[in-house]
């Protein structure tokens, strides 16, 4: 995820909780939809694109932190 700012994320993960937080929780929600469509773990297909759609806020949300960070 966002391969142009891999420094800018290894810094902020050692510096910004909150970042450190969000970045953890959206690759463990990756892991999860993952897992549910590998049929790993259980998940209506509505619970998985619930879950897509709060990944792609966390994903928005990171963007936006690394955007600021990096001005």
């Amino acid at each position: 995820m966002f391969p142009e700012y891999r420094e800018l994320i290894t810094q902020l993960k050692g510096h910004d909780h909150h970042f450190t937080r969000l970045f953890d929780k959206h690759n463990a929600m990756d892991q999860t939809i993952k897992n549910m469509e590998a049929g790993i773990e259980a998940g209506s297909r509505f619970q998985i694109e619930q879950l897509k759609k709060e990944k792609l806020l966390l994903k928005d949300e990171l963007y936006e932190i690394l955007r600021k960070a990096s001005a």
